[in-house]
């Protein structure tokens, strides 16, 4: 009977002892959540329910496994405790990178909340994404390291490893130069303000959203929807445009090319008309003028303000829309011409029907 009832209360025990602490801790963070919905943290901090389960599981199994009595157990204690010693690392692994997350996710939330300049939150929303990334990574490779150095072969490597720690790290250093280069490039766009997720670029030729930035690469969102995603060191090596720095408001420009009959001054009137029905315009500022002339046509053009890039280009398409509607059904003699006029003959052309006058 005792054979029966002693893993029973062993292995039982510690999952009933594991649910109900778990049970208490999350009960616990409900009603803190509760107190002070202000702060976000006990909320994200419930997501650590089964990672907390499976390290509390793990380490009762871990310091107790050998009162179970089995016989399988017993033949083979030194593969089952290291065995929990893994399953209790990587799950403490997973719990950090849980609990990391959810504090880098409250503090962005409140700022985010509380923060009244859109570039400043995108800057910090870089900043603490790239954090988190830099702590996960940190957290994997020395779970990783400590899972293999539980093996006694690994200890051995690790050891003959050390000796010649400074050869590799050359070779790896040249090896992995690219890697590295972009590597540090991506904490120098994090830290430097040079680039943040949201920010309008263009690169390439290619204009789009900074969707996404990591610690090796960039991803940029096109206006038709395309990703484009090159490596973080382009930023910090080659010249590009950013729309949204230094602030998102944008100034656009339309172009017209009319008769010189054009009404300039109604065509201000209507403008303003046109912005005022508009939107996407944020009245900051308006302007009409000619620009330009040639022997046939001159060049009007319209200045408009909007709030971003994705409103300037509404605004601008709106507006070369409607305006040339209306001078198309309201002036018609504005839009360009090209005068054709039969070409005088010189007294040495001979026409085409062959006869000299």
């Amino acid at each position: 009977m005792e054979d029966v009832l002693r893993p029973v209360v062993v292995i039982g025990g510690s999952i009933v002892v594991t649910v109900i602490l778990v049970w208490l801790a999350d009960r616990m963070l409900r009603k803190i959540d509760a107190v002070h919905p202000e702060t976000p943290l006990w909320g994200l901090l419930r997501r650590c329910r089964i990672p907390a389960q499976v390290v509390l599981c793990a380490a009762l199994l871990r310091g107790a496994y050998d009162e179970t009595g089995l016989a399988p157990v017993d033949e083979h204690e030194a593969g089952v405790g290291q065995a929990l010693t893994l399953v209790l690392i990587a799950a403490t692994a997973w719990l950090l990178i849980r609990a990391a997350a959810a504090v880098v996710e409250s503090s962005y939330t409140r700022y985010a909340a509380s923060g009244r300049d859109a570039a400043r939150v995108r800057r910090v929303r870089t900043q603490v994404t790239l954090i988190q990334r830099v702590v996960t990574a940190t957290v994997i490779i020395v779970a990783a390291a400590a899972m293999l150095l539980t093996f006694p072969e690994m200890r051995a490597v690790g050891a003959s490893m050390l000796a010649s720690a400074g050869l590799l790290g050359i070779v790896a250093g040249i090896a992995a130069q690219s890697t590295l280069g972009n590597l540090f490039a991506g904490l120098q766009i994090a830290f430097g303000d040079m680039v943040r997720i949201g920010d309008t670029v263009v690169v390439d030729g290619e204009w789009g959203t900074v969707e996404e930035i990591t610690l090796t690469f960039l991803t940029v969102r096109t206006w038709d929807e395309r990703r484009i995603t090159m490596p973080v060191s382009y930023f910090t090596g080659k010249p590009f445009e950013n729309w949204s720095r230094g602030g998102a408001q944008m100034t656009g420009t339309v172009l017209f090319h009319l008769d010189h009959s054009a009404p300039v001054e109604k065509m201000r009137q209507r403008l303003y008309e046109i912005l005022q029905e508009c939107e996407d315009w944020d009245g900051r500022s308006w302007s009409l003028v000619v620009t330009d002339t040639t022997p046939s046509t001159m060049v009007v053009r319209a200045l408009v303000t909007a709030r971003d890039a994705d409103a300037i280009w509404a605004v601008r398409c709106q507006v070369r829309e409607r305006m040339i509607e209306w001078l198309r059904t309201e002036h018609a003699y504005a839009l360009p011409r090209i005068a054709t006029a039969p070409a005088p003959l010189g007294h040495h052309e001979v026409p085409r029907d062959g006869r000299r006058d």
